[in-house]
């Protein structure tokens, strides 16, 4: 089917029975309303939790569609998004209101797609990562807003440079063959972190997430990792280097199927900018420090986008019905790529999952792990692979497999314990020494030169 008729055929499916929607911008206390609506008319299909509260102590809740809400179940991928990080872009807010309307009521009608989404996906929406900024922003209202007004957190810090800067790491231990994956934290990190940004690293660190997407606004693009560029001599220019990363293919693939299925974004050229495709890798267009895509990637195994979505940051109450009919097509079908490429169990010779195996893709250098149940998902292209799995105690075990179009192919491992080889006894000798004469008999080598260490 040609690409510009997918998104289509997927939109006139959804339009089946449209579900009526709120179009208009929601304050806090008339979010958390939203939300609760919503869970009350889709009660056995949803659950709100909060992974914390802001600077100013409003909830970060989370809207989790599932057809077994509060648990994962394995082999059952989880996705995110994420929207209003920056307070001030506020159209990824309330399309992701709109979202979450939109789910319940399609799934309450019996739409299949909607249907076998939620049953297959565990999906976690958060409609605003910032809510103090966007509580400066609303006072002034999308007439007289400033382009800067209300986009930093309450302490005055833009949560997308809030992050640890896992890239230079990463570009370091590259260059001495270290890991290429789940990048440690500085020992510090905690004390350097906004309440916003501690929230969402141990949110991202509880849920074995496989794909997600930020919602921002200011340009009309889907932006890809890396966004750091690893030449820092580009930092002060607005355009630098294109910098990929080992899934480059892969996450084009990713931001191609937003910006295609949404109404205008692949044209490419938008809010005085062009972007081929509608797509761009992050650092080619600016570079941009302790981002929280490129954390995701470093430091899980999610894969994460962003997404600009209108020039306007706070578009007037009239135009999001517009922009709703613009992105609802893209923010299903890109939900939707979270089943692709692999997934499987990894366990013991007792059928016990292992926690923490660790994939490899043999041509990609970046490895994803299982997660507490031992399952584990692998984004990949359609392709012939060869994969392993390994865990410490484990005997590694390589597979190859491939990858069609469509559902992600099952692939499982049984590792099998090592075998720790004991050293031959040796006889006794008859002589036997005490531990005093043994140290005098056995001096280190650098002792008896007395120079070396």
């Amino acid at each position: 089917m040609a690409r510009w008729l997918r998104p289509l055929v997927g939109a006139l499916l959804l339009l089946e029975g449209a579900a009526a929607l709120s179009f208009l911008h929601h304050r806090y206390e008339e979010l958390v309303q939203a939300l609760f609506r919503v869970q009350s008319q889709c009660p056995y299909v949803t659950r709100i939790y909060s992974i914390g509260r802001s600077v100013e102590g409003r909830h970060l809740y989370v809207l989790e569609f599932s057809d077994s809400p509060g648990m994962h179940e394995p082999l059952e991928p989880e996705f995110k998004y994420v929207g209003n990080m920056h307070g001030n872009e506020v159209l990824g807010r309330e399309l992701l209101l709109q979202l979450s309307e939109f789910l319940c009521e399609e799934y309450r009608r019996g739409n299949e797609r909607i249907t076998r989404l939620i049953h297959d996906t565990r999906i976690h929406i958060m409609p605003s990562m910032n809510p103090d900024g966007y509580e400066v922003a609303a006072k002034q209202g999308p007439d007289s807003n400033g382009y800067l007004t209300g986009r930093n957190n309450a302490n005055g810090v833009d949560l997308n440079r809030n992050f640890p800067d896992l890239n230079t790491l990463m570009y370091y231990s590259r260059e001495i063959s270290g890991p290429n994956h789940h990048i440690p934290l500085p020992d510090n990190w905690k004390s350097q972190v906004e309440p916003e940004t501690l929230a969402v690293i141990q949110w991202i660190s509880s849920y074995n997430f496989v794909l997600s997407a930020n919602l921002h606004g200011g340009a009309v693009v889907a932006n890809y990792p890396y966004d750091k560029s690893q030449d820092q001599r580009f930092r002060s220019h607005r355009r630098t280097v294109n910098t990929p990363t080992p899934d480059d293919k892969l996450f084009q693939k990713l931001a191609k199927t937003y910006s295609y299925a949404h109404s205008w974004m692949h044209r490419g050229w938008n809010c005085g900018d062009y972007f081929a495709d509608g797509i761009t890798n992050g650092a080619s267009w600016y570079s941009l420090s302790k981002g929280m895509q490129d954390f995701n990637y470093l430091y899980t195994n999610c894969f994460e986008i962003t997404l600009e979505l209108s020039c306007n940051k706070f578009p007037p109450k009239e135009d999001l019905e517009r922009q709703w009919m613009a992105n609802q097509e893209a923010l299903v079908a890109f939900i939707e790529e979270v089943h692709q490429g692999i997934k499987g169990l990894v366990s013991d010779e007792n059928n016990n999952g292992i926690a923490g195996a660790v994939i490899s893709v043999q041509g990609i250098s970046h490895d994803i792990t299982s997660g507490d149940m031992g399952d584990y998902f692998r984004l990949l292209l359609p392709g012939t692979y060869t994969v392993t799995a390994s865990a410490e105690g484990y005997q590694p075990q390589t597979v190859t497999t491939t990858v069609g179009p469509a559902a992600p192919s099952l692939v499982h491992f049984q590792l099998k314990q090592e075998v720790v080889r004991k050293p031959p006894e040796r006889k006794a000798s008859g002589t036997r020494m005490n531990n005093k004469a043994l140290q005098k008999k056995v001096v280190p080598r650098a002792t008896r030169r007395g120079t070396q260490r």
